[in-house]
């Protein structure tokens, strides 16, 4: 596979960063567009963009944060919380960026036209924004943030949303996760996972002790089955 930095000119004129790595597979193949958590593109997102690359599909990480504070930043920095607030104008502005990544991966031959976005943490609510009214076939989002803004957003979708807590995760309280759950009761399209014992930032193995193995190999072989139902 190859795997390259690239920029993005938006359709607005602004210019972005995106980690892109693309299959070495014959045909055409869907793609995943990834949404970071606060902490950018860093190493634990570009090795989770090269374990999809390495399944044959094509990955997209856009820089979410280019408008404010641009490029990765180490756990524990300063700038890092600061840069996604206020968050839901940053979250509203990022739409356009993952809509403007989807644009560009339908300029190239291997893209089917068929695209999820899984988002991480901060990222999180781009699983249902995506399917919603970007474009995207499917959403995934784990240990999502500020997800209790955007149920509302589900009604009407009808594209397959999967949802992944721990029942830890401080960032969704249970009111949040009790109503996700009453969500998936009632839309056969939504799933929603929560794993006990499990705390905010589980798929993120250089975030320490938040990491979890076992929940990480759940989410990303769900999101290999959703893929796959996108080929």
């Amino acid at each position: 596979m190859r795997q390259q930095d690239i920029k993005i000119k938006s359709a607005g004129g602004h210019e972005f960063d995106c980690y892109l790595v693309t299959p070495d597979t014959e045909g055409k193949v869907p793609a995943m567009v990834l949404a970071s958590a606060i902490h950018g593109v860093d190493a634990d997102l570009r090795a989770i963009a090269d374990a999809f690359g390495a399944k044959g599909y094509i990955v997209a990480a856009p820089d979410l944060f280019s408008r404010t504070v641009p490029g990765p930043l180490e756990r524990g920095d300063a700038r890092s919380a600061p840069r996604g607030q206020p968050r839901l104008e940053v979250i509203k502005t990022g739409e356009a960026d993952l809509a403007d990544t989807l644009a560009e991966l339908r300029k190239l031959p291997q893209f089917n036209g068929r695209a999820a976005t899984m988002g991480f943490c901060y990222g999180g609510p781009y699983a249902v924004l995506g399917p919603k009214r970007l474009g995207y076939s499917a959403g995934i989002s784990c240990h999502g943030s500020q997800m209790g803004d955007y149920i509302q957003e589900l009604d009407g979708v009808t594209q397959p949303v999967c949802i992944i807590w721990g029942d830890q995760d401080h960032a969704a309280p249970p009111p949040v996760q009790a109503a996700y759950l009453a969500v998936a009761e009632r839309m056969k399209n939504v799933a929603v996972h929560i794993f006990p014992g499990v705390v905010h930032g589980y798929m993120m193995s250089g975030g320490g002790e938040a990491f979890h193995q076992e929940t990480y190999d759940f989410s990303m072989q769900r999101a290999f089955e959703i893929m796959a139902g996108l080929r």
